[in-house]
């Protein structure tokens, strides 16, 4: 998660291998960095990758949970803390994801299609 304390410098967005950060108030697609042209979501609907989803933050930069995979399979440690100028990019203490099922994330993400 990235918290409050972020200057909004945008250091960490094109540091994301999963393009699962934004800039505050910017739209964000599934398929923005992944090879996912749909997504079934909760209830079992199903929209197309491209759909442009509402913003998490309208001030800051933020993340996308569901697409962020803590960079596991591309690097040794999260990209965007280790270029964070101000230390705000940190684990989410409510949303915590083992390796083994952030590797799942990353080759959903990424299958070839």
């Amino acid at each position: 998660m990235i918290t409050d304390e972020c200057i909004n410098c945008g250091a960490c967005e094109p540091e994301c291998p999963n393009t699962a950060i934004y800039e505050g108030g910017a739209q964000w697609t599934w398929g923005d960095g992944t090879s996912l042209t749909q997504v079934e979501i909760d209830g079992g609907e199903t929209i197309d990758g491209k759909a442009p989803q509402p913003p998490i933050s309208d001030e800051f930069y933020y993340i996308v949970s569901d697409k962020c995979t803590e960079c596991c399979g591309f690097h040794e440690e999260p990209q965007c803390a280790a270029v964070c100028p101000v230390d705000c990019c940190v684990d989410d203490p409510d949303y915590r994801e083992s390796e083994e099922d952030l590797l799942a994330k990353k080759e959903w993400l990424h299958a070839a299609s």
